[in-house]
């Protein structure tokens, strides 16, 4: 192979190359069913000229035919008339018409199996071309298709390499990770510097409680019948490991105080509740109820 042949070699293949990545289905498509509808209106004014021949073509056969019929009429008046020359010469001219009439009615019938074979050409045709448009819609819908799987695919190829879902996995780490150092700031702000009045309020909560023990104590005693209704009556305080204590006197009833707030028990808290039960089911088995 020459340097010329091989020149031109590379230019073909790299125009076919060019031509072949600048192919647009949409468009080829497009212009493949406008160049059909092209060749199907000049196939249409083809077959309307056969169609026009055609008809000549039985207008000179009718014409000739009539002709010959004519003559004969002639003939036959000459010969009434005594004119045998006269018909004999009406009569070749009448044969003269009836034969080219009869060449031109085969010719007729040949131009007429022509023409019918043009228009199922022509119908063929334009059911291509209307099958053609049904089909293109089908191709272009899956073109689309493909175009669209192909940016998905290319999508999660990237999300894959650049591995986008791990990015939002660390930064909802790290929203999480300051969530907590900021609680752990609120906690140590409220236990090392918080509200002082707050505090006392709530240390006032807690002293409350005995106030309210101390009353409901009257008023167990009062629906025992051991206190009579409206009068003071001394007090008992428990501890772990007392009996008795000096009897004091009790106060009168004061107004209900608002219910302390509940809070965790502590283990010392617990420690005493068990000590003050135990005391209790000892003065039960001393004391029996009668």
């Amino acid at each position: 192979m020459g340097i010329f042949d091989r020149l031109s070699t590379v230019i073909k293949s790299n125009l076919n190359d060019l031509i072949s990545s600048a192919e647009n289905p949409e468009k080829m498509l497009n212009q493949i069913i406008l160049d059909m509808r092209n060749q199907l209106a000049k196939a249409k004014q083809q077959v309307a000229a056969a169609i026009a021949d055609e008809k000549r073509l039985k207008d000179q056969a009718d014409a000739e035919f009539k002709l010959a019929d004519d003559w004969e009429k002639r003939a036959i008046l000459a010969v009434q008339e005594g004119r045998d020359d006269l018909a004999t010469q009406a009569l070749m001219r009448g044969q003269e018409h009836l034969e080219h009439g009869q060449q031109l009615a085969s010719t007729w019938e040949a131009h007429r199996m022509e023409t019918e074979k043009l228009k199922q050409s022509l119908r063929d045709l334009n059911d291509k071309i209307e099958e053609a448009k049904r089909k293109k819609n089908l191709l272009l819908a899956r073109q689309r298709r493909a175009e669209a799987q192909a940016r998905i695919s290319q999508t999660m190829s990237g999300l894959s390499e650049n591995s986008a879902f791990e990015a939002f996995a660390r930064m909802e780490e790290k929203i999480t990770s300051n969530e907590r150092q900021l609680q752990a700031a609120q906690e140590i702000d409220e236990e090392f510097s918080g509200d002082r009045l707050a505090g006392e309020f709530k240390q006032l909560e807690r002293s409350s409680g005995g106030a309210s023990a101390d009353l409901q104590l009257m008023q167990l005693k009062q629906r025992m019948g051991m206190l009579a209704s409206g009068s003071p009556a001394p007090t008992r305080q428990l501890a772990a490991g007392a009996t008795e204590a000096a009897p004091a006197a009790a106060a009168p009833a004061p107004a209900q105080l608002p219910a302390a707030t509940a809070a965790p028990k502590s283990a010392e808290q617990k420690t005493a509740e068990a000590d003050l039960i135990a005391e209790i089911e000892q003065l039960g088995q001393i004391h029996p109820r009668s």
